[in-house]
């Protein structure tokens, strides 16, 4: 298996944390898996004359993946996806021919080979919080800058972090895909001579920290020669940085909210802001001060985007509204709006792309040779130099109205979900999205099975409810606009459900399936099967390995055994667990090794290892062997009604599984009635009840049904009834739902036995 190489800080945020087993989690994939399912935060464009003949758009999305889109006149198709980070993507820029570098909440930088079907090359590991921003220098350059949360400022040298090094250098990092370290083959990193190593950390190449900023960051621009560096972010000051020592050299003060746009001329003397106090400010970084103020959005400037002379400057942000403003005559002209709030642009050629906290990517006209053919279509005004004097035009009614009305060309996504809520039954999970559209996922073979459209989300909550009781096996998340389900050891082998009401065929109704077990199995089948055959294993037919559901179908024929630690069990996944092949979900976990990591689970080799996943995931998929876990026994009384003459002996309180149905109990009673009956008592060939005559001698209530084999006095069934708060428990329903449901106190239950009539 490929493994990626991953630098910096390797400890990051998680030292300080208390040691506990690693999390699987595993994320459902839309069958439509070429569309990005969040907002998109990043965007870069590569020109064909550094590429394979077609230009290529870049997109970065909350989704945790970036993609690749081939461009042409009126089509973009997707030719990669990149996915390795474990959450969102909030910048990605292009450096020099072919690298592609990403940052994350993650609070990684990972580097791509851009061309690539999706080949992480490096992770890069400094910050301790999410990484918000990135700025790169001209297309020959090697140098980055990344920003984040905390103040963190860090630039890179990317021939030093990326290249390696003579192997007598003392410092070394491992070669792992997607964050995941190798067994071997490491190689050793040093610092290039231009870049000043600090020396509080030993192990692995060490960026340049910019020092100074004391809240969190949101903006960087670099000039193209890589020797300037600005940055911006909650304290409302731009803050000049010298790349090659990372020192401060001034700070550009004139802001009155965060600032979250910014852009540097090539020369690195005129810089460009746009800052949440919906201003855009021109400044000299010469004289140090602003020499412009531009007032053209009524909410805060997100994104900035600016013509190759830098003359003109195209603006996005809050107010859904891209305007075009010249910097020199302040002339301004609403170029389109949208639905939702702009985090991003792109100019390319004489068009400009369009990225917003939607999972859809638009194309508009921007005449970037030529912006002045805007302003000649009319409805242009000037910009004002106070904020408010541009809201108090909007407020007035002359709001700009849009030259464009649709764009030339939009990369659709698929809506994010944005609402979830778990079912009883523990495997259902109910979704509702930005479109208004809800949906029935089931969890446990990680596929939509119903769609309901544009139904109300509560109402068919309340339709779905059904009265049981399942031990909670797994949490959710919406973070990533898809279904994150998390699996923690050992809640999430708590819960247990009966074959039967898995309608399991070919198996013991009474078998009890362990949800998480299962699901784990169900996911993981294609690893399985693929590690198996690198093992030599399955037997071969006619000199060809068996596929997938050859193996899946021998499986069947044998009973599922717990195994030792040197062989594997049979792959064997029951329907209700079955992923569809066309879209496999995508595992985020860690090993012993490397750090976090995400691939889609049809991209796994099988050469995986503990290295690579958590050891207790290992143990239950190859071992069939389950960690310690707390018991799930359901403790409860077991009296007559009051004023029965039907009464059996216990020994007070009485234990089962918390999955245990009512009509066990029935049979419970059943046996201990009609076993310890006299002969006596049967008149005219019906059950008489009575006192029972025996002491009962187990205290547990198991799984066997009622006995067969008695003598004939002891074949008469009687009908009982369980009663729990004078309400009677339908046969179905178990021990943890008549508990929760009905007898709603946080203590033993109580349950009632009355006899209808006999037979």
């Amino acid at each position: 298996m490929h493994r990626v190489a991953s630098v910096g800080n390797t400890n990051n945020n998680n030292s300080n944390r208390p040691r506990k087993e690693k999390r699987l989690t595993y994320v459902l994939n839309d069958s439509d898996d070429t569309k990005h399912c969040a907002g998109i935060n990043g965007l870069a464009v590569l020109k064909y004359a550094v590429s394979d003949g077609s230009d290529y758009l870049f997109t970065g999305s909350r989704d945790g993946r970036l993609k690749r889109w081939a461009l042409s006149e009126d089509v973009a198709t997707c030719s990669a996806t990149f996915e390795s980070h474990v959450d969102w993507v909030n910048d990605a820029v292009i450096v020099g021919d072919n690298t592609l570098v990403s940052c994350s909440s993650d609070t990684t930088l990972k580097t791509w080979n851009a061309l690539s079907n999706g080949t992480c090359t490096r992770t890069l590991r400094q910050h301790s919080d999410y990484v918000t921003c990135l700025a790169a220098a001209g297309k020959n350059s090697n140098i980055v800058a990344s920003g984040g949360l905390g103040g963190e400022v860090f630039i890179w040298d990317l021939d030093a972090a990326l290249a390696p090094v003579s192997k007598f250098s003392d410092t070394m990092v491992d070669d792992s895909s997607n964050g995941m370290k190798g067994s071997g083959n490491l190689h050793t990193v040093g610092s290039s001579n231009n870049i000043s190593v600090q020396t509080t950390q030993t192990e692995g190449y060490i960026p340049i920290s910019a020092k100074g900023h004391k809240e969190s960051v949101y903006a960087l621009a670099m000039n193209e020669g890589g020797t300037m560096l600005v940055s911006g972010g909650t304290e409302k000051v731009v803050r000049v940085w010298d790349t090659r020592s990372g020192s401060k050299t001034l700070k550009l003060k004139g802001h009155t909210d965060n600032i979250r746009a910014l852009l540097l001329d090539s020369t690195g003397r005129y810089c460009l802001s746009g800052s949440s106090d919906s201003m855009i400010r021109l400044w000299d970084i010469g004289q140090q001060r602003c020499v412009h103020s531009y007032a053209v959005h009524t909410d805060s400037v997100w994104a900035l985007a600016s013509t190759p002379t830098f003359s003109h400057v195209y603006s996005g942000g809050r107010d859904f509204s891209l305007y075009l403003t010249d910097l020199q005559t302040r002339e301004s002209s609403l170029l389109c709006t949208g639905e939702h709030p702009i985090v991003q642009l792109a100019l390319h050629d004489d068009s400009i792309w369009v990225a917003s906290t939607d999972s859809s990517v638009h194309r508009w006209p921007a005449e970037g040779y030529n912006p002045q053919k805007i302003f000649q279509r009319g409805n242009s005004f000037l910009a004002g130099n106070l904020s408010f004097s541009r809201a108090r035009v909007s407020m007035e009614g002359s709001t700009p109205v849009p030259v464009y009305k649709e764009p030339t060309l939009t990369i659709s996504g698929t809506p994010a979900i944005v609402q979830h809520e778990v079912l009883n039954n523990k495997r259902h999970v109910l979704t509702k999205d930005t479109s208004g559209s809800v949906k029935l996922w089931e969890i446990t073979k990680g596929a939509a099975v119903e769609d309901y459209g544009k139904v109300s989300f509560e109402e068919k909550k309340e339709e779905l409810f059904e009265m049981v009781s399942i031990g909670t096996w797994f949490s959710v998340d919406t973070r990533l606009g898809s279904l994150s389900v998390h699996l923690d050891t050992p809640q999430c082998f708590y819960a247990e459900m009966y074959s039967a009401e898995l309608n399991i065929a070919g198996k013991p109704e009474d078998d009890k399936v362990n949800l998480g077990l299962e699901t784990l199995k169900g996911i993981l089948t294609d690893w399985l099967i693929k590690r198996k055959q690198r093992m030599g294993s399955p037997a071969q037919a006619n000199g060809e390995l068996l596929s997938g559901k050859d193996i899946a179908a021998r499986s069947l024929a044998h009973s599922r055994t717990v195994v030792d630690g040197n062989s594997e069990n049979d792959i064997m996944v029951y329907p209700p667990f079955e992923f569809p092949v066309a879209s496999l979900p995508s595992i985020i976990t860690e090993g012993s090794e490397g750090g976090q990591w995400r691939k889609r689970v049809a991209d796994l080799d099988g050469t995986e290892d503990e290295k690579d996943f958590p050891g207790w995931c290992l143990d239950c998929l190859l071992n069939n062997r389950l960690p310690s876990r707390e018991a799930t026994k359901c403790s409860f009384y077991l009296h007559p009604c009051e004023g029965s003459t039907a009464q059996i002996l216990t020994q007070g309180k009485l234990s089962a599984p918390r999955i245990l149905r009512i009509h066990k109990v029935i049979n419970y009673v059943v046996e201990k009635m009609v076993l310890d009956k006299p002969l006596d008592s049967v008149v005219d060939g019906s059950f008489s009840p009575g006192l029972a005559g025996s002491q009962l001698q187990v205290q547990a209530v198991g799984d066997g049904s009622f006995r067969s084999g008695f003598k004939s006095w002891q074949k008469l069934r009687p009908s009982i009834e369980i009663l729990c708060n004078n309400q009677v428990l339908p046969p179905e329903m178990s021990l943890a739902t008549a508990k929760t449901y009905v007898w709603k106190k946080n203590e033993d239950l109580v349950l009632h036995y009355r006899v209808v009539q006999g037979r």
